[in-house]
Formats: structure tokens, sequence, C-alpha cells
């Protein structure tokens, strides 16, 4: 049954606190394998949205049966992880919580995270892409007028992902081979989340 409330969140300094008590939670991190791999929370486990999305059935199965009595989702700023909140409690996962302003916050908190090679977050790319589109279109209508009006599709499919709080862009380049890194492999996650670790 779905949970109209808004969701529950968690700060940094309480997360820290909570990662270090005795039933600590379970981190999801929602952000693309390249992003993970950049910086992520000491023992937190990656899930792609998409993927999350995709396997919001298992995750919560398992989450109910396991041992652990609450999540926290991570991802950048904490715009995903509201998206994967809501995915799973739709399935009726009640104990999510999402850290508030993210892997940024925490960073900026000075807590540790687990670092490997530097690539660039999702937003910064999706704001890259799309000033680059807006920036050539504008300079190509001077030749070419009806170039505007592709910077203006770029200005309205902006809007709405804020309106909706989603971003087909964002979706669209996570797919790319960049983004990717090493592949997610959800069963094997699941599997560890459940404390099989694959046996």
């Amino acid at each position: 049954m779905t949970n109209a409330s808004a969701p529950k969140t968690v700060d940094s300094h309480g997360l820290s606190e909570r990662l270090n008590s005795a039933n600590p939670p379970r981190l999801l991190d929602v952000r693309t394998p390249a992003e993970f791999e950049t910086a992520h929370i000491p023992g937190s486990y990656n899930v792609p949205l998409d993927q999350l999305r995709e396997h919001r059935s298992e995750i919560s199965k398992t989450a109910l049966a396991g041992d652990s009595n609450e999540w926290v989702l991570v991802c950048r700023s904490g715009q995903r992880a509201a998206q994967a909140e809501e995915a799973l409690r739709q399935q009726g996962l009640p104990n999510v919580h999402i850290l508030d302003g993210g892997i940024v916050d925490w960073e900026t908190k000075g807590f540790n995270v687990n670092r490997g090679a530097a690539k660039w977050d999702l937003e910064r790319q999706v704001r890259l892409v799309a000033g680059s589109i807006v920036l050539t279109s504008v300079l190509g209508s001077i030749a070419a007028p009806k170039l505007k009006w592709l910077a203006g599709a770029i200005g309205g499919g902006l809007t709405f992902a804020a309106l909706s709080n989603t971003c087909a862009m964002g979706m669209l380049l996570s797919k790319l081979p960049y983004n990717r890194g090493a592949s997610c492999d959800v069963q094997k996650v699941v599997c560890q989340l459940s404390g099989d670790r694959g046996k």
C-alpha cells in the first residue's frame, strides 16, 4: 500500500551515528556505476536508479526479510534517492530514509568515502550537454533561424524535468559506457543484501 507522506530523511551526522550503532542501516547508492566508482560511502551497495526500479520487488522482499530494520538511499544531492524511495515505498518497504543532501553533503561534512577514478557526475553532464545544445542552436540560428526552436525544446525539457523531478536527458546519459563503469549485477547485490553472499 502506498504511503502518501513525505519521505523520511537523515542528515550526514545522523547517518554517521547510525552506521556506528549495533544495528546499522543498509546503504543503497542509486547513482550510476561511474559516479559510485568515483566516490561512495564505505559499505554501501550500488543499485542504479533505473535498475532499482526494475528490481524493486526483489529488493523490497529482501529488505523485509533481512536483519536490518532501516535502509538509507544515497545519490548525489537527494533527487534520485527520492525517486528510489517512492518506488520502494510503493512495494511496502516501510523504514527507508534518504540521505539529506546526498553524497555532496556527506563529503562536505568531512565524512569518509572510498575513492576511485574521478568521473563527472550525471548532473554536471546534463548541464554540459544541455548548455552546449542551447549555445550551438542560438549561434547556428544566425544562419538557420529554425535552430532557435531546438534551444526552445531543450529549455522546455529542462522546465519539465524540474516540475516532474525527472530527467530524460539524465536517464539517456546514464546508459552511455562512460557512466556504466563496472557493471552492476543486481542479483549479486540482492544476494549480498540478504546475507547469502552468493552461496
